[in-house]
């Protein structure tokens, strides 16, 4: 078996699938579009190790969540131990407020063995001092943890730099791919061509763009999100709380993140002043004490939307050599581990981890 791969894209899911790859000893190579690794929606969103709702989707998406969650803290610890940057896999548990499907949410945890329960109102102002008042109900999730998003991608970056079968090229953007008797042989960039025995596209909200140069439409479109930063006390808030579909997390040093819009506006990731005053204002409804702190941050980032939120991860059929790992629309956090485990199993030949039929490109692109 060839072990000569070219990953397209160095968000988090394209740097774990050549951690992922690499780590079997095979030569890797990564293709990242812009100056430097893990600066688009990687680097924008919020981190939570779980989707907003996780009771909302499917069995696949809860398949990789939940193999994710489990693989986090261990995870964390190591690239803090090999790199010496700490991706800060936080465990504060999250609250949810006033949920209209709270009971198709306390349905759903016990037959997937998550911890997920009602408390009464009062228990969550005792644990949650500073949030606002007029909430009625609250559902909990203790072991629910977030991971500080810019220093897992700079950990990652280190971690991938220092492996001797590793070559990453930034400020190198493909334009198209190689074919070669019916096979993808590699990649076409400004620089000239860059060949592999299978390369993996890995390229987010972009990855549909780069399709469309084999004649294939992959339902993976931008979809914009903005977020705000505060900076607060260190132990401001001691838990993540969501409410009327905003969410605040807090960072160990007292930073709050306050998140986040859902635009279609094709590639544009402009912040908007519209965005910003809707987000203060949900900010302060959650969190009134944030009325007097600064917005020490302002972003936006482009998500890679797709059906049901349900990655594609394999190989397409009719371009032998071509694999995907795209499609993780708001979930790319919670499910880049388990998705490029997942990849690397397959690609290398091993025992999934999981059934991969849901994600298989095979019947999902036109």
């Amino acid at each position: 078996m060839s072990k000569d791969f070219l990953v397209v894209g160095g968000g988090a899911i394209g740097m774990l699938s050549t951690l992922s790859l690499a780590q079997s000893g095979a030569a890797v190579r990564l293709l990242e579009a812009s100056s430097t690794t893990g600066r688009e929606s990687s680097w924008a969103g919020g981190g939570i190790v779980s989707p907003l709702y996780p009771w909302r989707y499917s069995a696949a998406v809860t398949a990789l969540a939940h193999w994710s969650q489990d693989f986090y803290p261990g995870f964390g610890q190591r690239l803090l131990d090999e790199t010496g940057i700490d991706p800060e896999v936080h465990v504060t548990g999250l609250y949810w407020l006033d949920l209209d499907d709270e009971a198709e949410a306390l349905a759903w945890a016990a037959p997937v063995g998550r911890e997920l329960f009602a408390v009464d109102i009062a228990e969550a102002y005792d644990q949650v001092p500073v949030l606002g008042a007029g909430f009625k109900r609250a559902i909990h999730m203790p072991g629910v943890a977030n991971v500080r998003n810019p220093r897992l991608v700079k950990a990652l970056r280190a971690a991938l730099t220092a492996m001797p079968n590793v070559e990453l090229r930034e400020h190198c953007p493909v334009n198209g791919f190689i074919q070669e008797n019916g096979q993808i042989r590699g990649v076409t960039t400004a620089a000239g061509e860059i060949r592999a025995d299978r390369v993996v596209l890995a390229a987010g909200a972009w990855s549909g763009e780069l399709l469309k140069t084999l004649g294939l439409e992959l339902p993976v479109e931008p979809v914009k999100g903005q977020m705000i930063l505060y900076k607060c006390a260190e132990d401001f808030l001691p838990s993540m709380v969501l409410a009327k579909g905003r969410y605040a997390i807090p960072r160990r040093d007292g930073h709050i993140l306050i998140g986040s819009t859902l635009e279609y506006a094709g590639f544009d990731k402009t912040p908007t002043d519209n965005a910003l005053e809707s987000l203060k204002a949900s900010a302060e409804e959650l969190l009134p004490a944030l009325r007097d702190a600064e917005v020490v941050g302002h972003w936006a980032g482009l998500r890679p939307g797709s059906p049901e939120g349900i990655p594609f991860i394999g190989e397409v059929p009719s371009y032998p050599g071509l694999w995907l790992n795209c499609g993780h629309f708001r979930n790319g956090l919670v499910l880049a581990p388990a998705s490029c485990q997942l990849l690397a199993d397959l690609m290398l030949g091993r025992e999934p981890i999981i059934d991969p039929a849901p994600y298989a490109p095979a019947g999902r692109l036109q």
